[in-house]
C-alpha cells in the first residue's frame, strides 16, 4: 500500500502512517439549530475516537437538479452560520465556493474552500482559492479520470500553495449511477496527492429518483470500508438527524445516530491498515 509524503495539517500529521481525519456535517444549512446539533455531537465522537475533526455545510447548493429544490440561506446567512460553528467549538469550517466572487467574503471566515465535483477543472476558481493560503478540498469530477487530478495539483501549486486534497466521490457509469473505482486511490497517492474519500456522495443515483437525485444510502458503510482499506487520508461524510427528512440529498445523508458506531469500525481498520500491513 502506497502513502503520500507526511504533511502538517491544522498542527496535527497526515499521511503516511497517521490517522484519517474527518469532514462531516449537515448537508445544506437548515437552520442554526441543525448546524449546532451536528456540530456539537460529531465533536464529541470525534473526540471519543481521537479523530481530527472539520465542520463541513453548505449555504448554497447551486447545482440542484430541479430549480425548486431548496438550494440554503445564501452566502451571508451562510458566514454568520459559519463564524457561529467555529467560535461555539473551536474547529475548523469548510463550505463550498462557486464563483471566484464568493472566495473573497468567505476568506476571513472558513478554513477550507471546497470546490464541486462539477466544477474541478475551473482553473480561476482554483487559483482564486489557492491564493487566499487556505487549505483548498477540490471534489473530483465524475467525469474526471483520476491520474487527471495532476492537473488541479498543479494548478494549485502554481500559485505557491502546496494546501490541497482530492475526494473521490464516484464516477459516471452510464445514465443515473455513480461506481466507486478502487484504483483511484493509488492512483492519486502515486501522485503524492492526499486523498479524502466521499461514501456519501458516492451512494447517490444522480437525477435517479425524477427531479431529486436518488441514491442507497445502505452502501455507505462499505464503501467508505473499501476505502480506509486502501489507506485513505480523510473521510467525508454528510451527516443529518433525520435524513429522509432533509431539504437537500435525504437519500444519501448518514444518519448522525449511527455515524459513530460506523467511524469506530472505521478506525480500527485503519489503525490495521497503517501499522500492519507492509507495501507490496
Amino acid at each position: 500500500m502506497k502513502t503520500i509524503t507526511e504533511r502538517e495539517f491544522f498542527g496535527t500529521k497526515i499521511g503516511g502512517k497517521n490517522p484519517f481525519f474527518l469532514i462531516a456535517g449537515p448537508c445544506v444549512m437548515e437552520s442554526r439549530d441543525l448546524l449546532d446539533r451536528v456540530a456539537g455531537e460529531m465533536i464529541e465522537i470525534c473526540n471519543r475516537l481521537n479523530l481530527f475533526y472539520i465542520f463541513k455545510s453548505s449555504f448554497d447548493k447551486a447545482n440542484r437538479s430541479s430549480i425548486h429544490s431548496y438550494r440554503g440561506p445564501g452566502i451571508k446567512e451562510g458566514i454568520k452560520n459559519l463564524e457561529f460553528i467555529k467560535s461555539k467549538y473551536n474547529i475548523p469550517v469548510l463550505t463550498d465556493v462557486h464563483e471566484t466572487i464568493q472566495v473573497e467574503e468567505l476568506k476571513d471566515v472558513i478554513d477550507v474552500f471546497q470546490i464541486p465535483a462539477f466544477l474541478c477543472r475551473q482553473t480561476d476558481l482554483l487559483e482564486a482559492c489557492a491564493k487566499t493560503g487556505k487549505w483548498v478540498n477540490v471534489k473530483k469530477g465524475q467525469f474526471l479520470a483520476p491520474s487527471d487530478c495532476k492537473h488541479i495539483k498543479e494548478k494549485i501549486r502554481e500559485c505557491n500553495s502546496e494546501k490541497y486534497i482530492v475526494t473521490e466521490r464516484g464516477a459516471s457509469f452510464g445514465y443515473n449511477n455513480l461506481v466507486f473505482d478502487l484504483r483511484t486511490i493509488p492512483i492519486l497517492h502515486s501522485m503524492d496527492i492526499p486523498v479524502v474519500y466521499d461514501g456519501t456522495h458516492s451512494a447517490q443515483l444522480p437525477g435517479g429518483a425524477g427531479n431529486i437525485t436518488g441514491g442507497q444510502r445502505e452502501f455507505i458503510p462499505d464503501l467508505m470500508t473499501g476505502a480506509v482499506s486502501l489507506g485513505v487520508e480523510g473521510l467525508f461524510m454528510e451527516v443529518h438527524p433525520d435524513p429522509p427528512q432533509a431539504k437537500s440529498d435525504s437519500t444519501t445523508q448518514f444518519y448522525l445516530n449511527k455515524a459513530e458506531t460506523l467511524l469506530k469500525n472505521l478506525t480500527k481498520l485503519d489503525r490495521l491498515v497503517k501499522t500492519e500491513f507492509e507495501e507490496i
